[in-house]
């Protein structure tokens, strides 16, 4: 009976149709938080524009130039429709030219579900990268309840990628335009969105922005560096200045910091990085070389004024968590790149889908927790450090006895390689 039952299974698969790219794999091992939920998704592109803002690329020693400065939002949002069939969207590669499918679960331009609001979570790409790079995250938070945005950060996607001052500068401010933005939005999708109830999620230097925009300002050597931001205009985003203090939002109730760049720089020092104000979940690879591991170590460390986790993925290099799986064209070489264009989404060790699923996991414990105030989330992030050491102790009902220690919401044999450590607010 197994063995008929495990030939249709296989005879099943084989006559499934083959997606291109999807985005919204969920491994048969993945933890229990990690699946989509129950609600149906839709998914609307908006463009706009941040006016008189300062071009960084253009500034000359006695030029400050203003420009209308653009944005792309990707925007995934619980829907009325039942799903009907897979959806797909077209995105650009890390060569900046060559354009993909992706697939996913939401639906173009489907209608809102208009019975309640729902919370935002803000999305923020690398350097570079694009507003589908954690497209996973936005499709499998949207599901289960929020809405969802990713942006295009000008200056800073694969297709414009410019100074490195530019987006240093604009990203806490890209994310506060796009809250005050949405939060504005009369449309049936805008009066769905609680932009009084926000989350932020970062990765590389959208986590630099995230951090930022959370309250840890840059320090005053930062403002300074000659490869930064030109003109001291950094200074918008020093500690303890009153620009600064006036970018934070209180409406960020909680921020996902993933591989964040910047301590590595010395953009923040100790001082600076207790100024985090709100509950943050740091995500890393243990072998990250581009915003280095024992950097982000160091910010779990000094965020002292704030409750903060750090999920480790042991042997991961920068990659970890936030990627989308590699295109199955972004396997091949290009002559615009010295490297293939895989290794800018991929992990040598982990597998992409595996940590996505991972990822997916611990955002929503951790969102649910803090912007729905659904303490029953708390225990998924009430872990033993070393996911490794966990023991099952059950008795006969199959309840835990006070010996289990094993990570809630995992599978047995799945939590090696995985550490989550937790410090509280003045630890």
């Amino acid at each position: 009976m197994k063995t008929t039952t495990r030939i249709a299974a296989i005879a099943s698969l084989a006559a499934a149709p083959v997606f291109s790219n999807p985005i919204d794999q969920i491994r048969p091992d993945a933890p229990e938080l990690a699946p989509y939920g129950a609600m149906s998704i839709g998914v609307q592109t908006l463009s706009m524009v941040n006016p008189d803002q300062i071009d960084v690329v253009s500034i000359t020693d006695d030029n400050v130039p203003l420009y209308d400065r653009p944005i792309t939002l990707e925007i995934w949002y619980p829907s009325s429709t039942a799903v009907k069939e897979r959806g797909t969207y077209s995105a650009t590669l890390r060569d900046g030219a060559s354009v993909v499918t992706l697939t996913g679960r939401a639906q173009r331009d489907a209608p809102p579900a208009t019975s309640q609001r729902y919370p935002l979570i803000v999305i923020s790409h690398g350097y570079p990268g694009n507003r589908y790079l954690m497209s996973h995250l936005g499709e499998n938070l949207a599901s289960k309840g929020y809405v969802t945005v990713a942006i295009d950060h000008t200056d800073s996607t694969y297709s414009d990628q410019a100074a490195i001052g530019s987006t240093l500068l604009n990203r806490p401010a890209d994310q506060r335009f796009v809250i005050d933005y949405l939060a504005q939005l009369d449309t049936p999708l805008g009066r769905i969105i609680d932009t009084n109830v926000v989350g932020v999620i970062g990765y590389s230097m959208g986590g630099y922005g995230a951090l930022v925009f959370a309250g840890a300002g840059v320090t005053e050597a930062a403002t300074e560096y000659s490869w930064g931001t030109p003109n001291g205009l950094l200074a918008r985003h020093l500690a303890g200045s009153e620009e600064h203090e006036a970018l934070i939002d209180p409406r960020v109730r909680a921020t996902i910091a993933i591989g964040p760049w910047g301590r590595n720089a010395g953009l923040w020092d100790a001082g600076s990085m207790a100024g985090l104000r709100i509950p943050t979940l740091l995500m890393a690879g243990s072998s990250d070389d581009v915003s280095v591991y024992e950097a982000i170590r160091t910010i779990f460390d000094e965020a002292t004024g704030i409750d903060r986790h750090l999920l480790t993925f042991e042997y991961a290099n920068h990659n970890a968590a936030a990627p989308i799986p590699a295109p199955v064209e972004s396997w091949q070489p290009v002559e615009t790149l010295d490297f293939i264009p895989f290794e800018h989404y991929a992990d040598a060790v982990w597998d992409t889908v595996r940590m996505n699923n991972v990822a997916q996991h611990f955002a929503t414990a951790f969102f649910d927790l803090h912007l729905k105030n659904d303490v029953s989330k708390q225990p998924y992030l009430a872990l033993i450090p070393n996911g490794a050491d966990g023991v099952i102790a059950l008795d006969e009902n199959a309840e835990p006895t006070e010996d289990h220690t094993f990570w809630t919401g995992f599978a047995p044999r799945t939590t090696n390689g995985l550490r989550f450590e937790t410090k509280l607010k003045g630890e």
